[in-house]
């Protein structure tokens, strides 16, 4: 047996003893009411107790220091390796680790059974595959995304209340303020929450209990019309079409051809004061 076989067996092992303690935790019986402080200190005794035991198992399985460096790089690797084999299995490709830890072993021991030249050429078509792959994931969840917006705008649409402009955006008025209206040089401050069709919340300055200003300008033109409607202390519901969102661009939290949902209340306009104030 090779020797990262034999490493990988120990380690192995350790995980296991490490997994069957913590059951023997999971699986204690809650302590009766008038015990918990006791439980409590005999729980907190049995947790230092299995942790110097694992600190010293660590201890005993590395000889050195080196030792300990060598196994955190195999391990690191494998890491890697294996959250890289995940992912190309969400996209449909089948790569066996049992074949990539034989490609490691042969490296090693300089027993590999492909040509340098043959290396490059598997992984060029591999990357072009998990290429076309991604390509064609994305455009289908683009599609969806589409279609879904659609429709909801278009239920959206039909609800009562329910305004569309010239340009797609759609908006509910929630509460009427009687103030001015920005302008699209103009400084708002606003309280907002976003949210995607599904309701699925991706940003919100109620969350953060603070409000937050900016030039409307610079935002994105589903929020330079919208604003533009508002007198300030209204609050609105604005449903915008990706094309005057972020369009396809794709980012963590909102995917690409995103329908936004934005609740929005207008709570002044900084530049229209500022300029009151000078003259």
């Amino acid at each position: 047996m090779k020797p990262v076989l034999k490493m990988t067996a120990i380690a192995a092992t350790v995980l296991l003893a490490m997994g069957c303690q913590g059951e023997s935790v999971a699986e204690t019986k809650t302590p009766e009411p008038v015990a918990v402080e006791q439980a409590v200190e005999s729980t907190a005794v049995e947790q230092v107790v299995e942790a110097a035991e694992v600190e010293v198992a660590a201890e005993e399985l590395f000889a050195t220091d080196d030792a300990k460096a060598a196994y955190a790089i195999g391990a690191s690797l494998g890491q890697y390796l294996a959250t890289n084999l995940e992912q190309q299995a969400e996209l449909g490709l089948s790569l066996d680790s049992k074949d990539v830890l034989q490609g490691v072993q042969d490296a090693f021991a300089g027993e590999s059974k492909m040509t340098p030249e043959e290396m490059q050429a598997a992984l060029q078509e591999l990357d072009q595959r998990v290429s076309a792959l991604v390509t064609a994931k994305m455009e289908e969840e683009a599609k969806k995304t589409i279609e879904a917006g659609e429709a909801f705008r278009t239920a959206f649409e039909a609800e009562e209340g329910s305004v569309k402009t010239d340009t797609g955006l759609l908006y509910q008025v929630l509460s009427q303020g009687e103030g001015a209206k920005p302008s699209e040089m103009d400084t708002v401050e606003v309280h907002y929450r976003g949210t995607l069709i599904d309701g699925t919340e991706f940003d919100s300055s109620y969350s953060r209990n603070q409000s937050t200003s900016f030039p409307l300008n610079q935002v994105i033109p589903g929020w330079t019309e919208g604003l533009q409607l508002m007198p300030v202390g209204s609050k609105f519901k604005f449903v915008i079409p990706p094309e005057l969102a972020y369009g396809a661009q794709n980012t963590p939290t909102i995917p690409a051809n995103s329908t936004l949902v934005f609740e929005v209340e207008l709570l002044s306009i900084p530049s229209q004061q500022a300029e009151e104030q000078t003259q």
